[in-house]
């Protein structure tokens, strides 16, 4: 495998299908519908990448974020957030900010460049 992927999203299909994608580009996937778990994934996993959903449910993804950037354990690990809105670029110039952000829709192959880009800095 090329590396390990936490996927951190509320829709079931959205899950199968990066999971499908990013299995079938190498990657290990975990993946979880509840973000609150975050950590829990995070110590349990060791992933090498968080791609986190803007729409969890009962959380701010960018609170999520930015909890895992200030947490002296975490704060290297690289986070994608996928959006739906272009105004989250915005997010990108904060402290806690993510790594990058996938914009709702995305193809297969912007998924697997924004993923190998995040994995290769």
């Amino acid at each position: 495998m090329t590396g390990k992927i936490l996927i951190l999203e509320d829709n079931e299909l959205m899950i199968e299908v990066m999971t499908y994608i990013l299995h079938n580009h190498g990657y290990d996937v975990i993946s979880s519908t509840r973000a609150e778990l975050v950590f829990d994934h995070i110590k349990a996993n060791r992933p090498d990448l968080v791609i986190l959903d803007t729409q969890q449910a009962g959380m701010d993804s960018q609170e999520v974020c930015r909890l895992i950037k200030l947490n002296i354990a975490t704060r290297k690990l690289p986070v994608i957030i996928c959006s739906e809105s272009e105004e989250n670029d915005a997010v990108l110039n904060h402290q806690g900010a993510p790594d990058g952000i996938l914009h709702k829709p995305f193809g297969m192959n912007n998924l697997i460049r924004t993923v190998q880009f995040q994995l290769a800095a």
